[in-house]
């Protein structure tokens, strides 16, 4: 499986999670996904290692996102739209291996697929911020 269908999985799981993050029970989501065959064992500890590491880093997060989107509180940001920005923030500060122009290129494909036709705008404002914020590396 390559790293782009990984990634919309755990955009997947993300954006679950935004909607359930009190339930303290196993994602069915996540199990149905590592049933995939095509899924390999190097897809399951990046789909793990993003999800975990959104979860636990959820506040250092979101405090990026606020920083780097002026006119909007995490609450009234659209659950697609946050979702992915998440995903590329985690990738962009605790990922290093992983080219910061690779994560927002592919957030900014999966904000096309299931978001607004004007999301992927702002997704890529903030992503811009965050970019910045993180030292620009890589």
């Amino acid at each position: 499986m390559s790293r782009k269908k990984a990634r919309d999985y755990a955009y997947k799981l993300v954006f679950e999670w935004l909607f359930n993050k009190d339930s303290s029970e196993e994602s069915p989501t996540m199990n149905s996904i590592f049933e995939d065959s095509e899924i390999t064992v190097s897809d399951k500890d990046y789909i793990k290692a993003v999800v975990s590491g959104v979860k636990d880093n959820y506040d250092d997060l979101c405090d990026m996102i606020r920083s780097s989107s002026h006119s909007f509180s995490i609450d009234r940001i659209f659950k697609p739209d946050l979702a992915a920005i998440l995903l590329a923030a985690y990738e962009m500060k605790y990922m290093p291996d992983i080219p910061v122009a690779v994560s927002i290129s592919e957030i900014l494909d999966i904000v096309k697929m299931y978001s607004t036709p004007e999301s992927h705008v702002f997704v890529n404002g903030v992503l811009a911020g965050i970019f910045k914020q993180v030292g620009g590396k890589n």
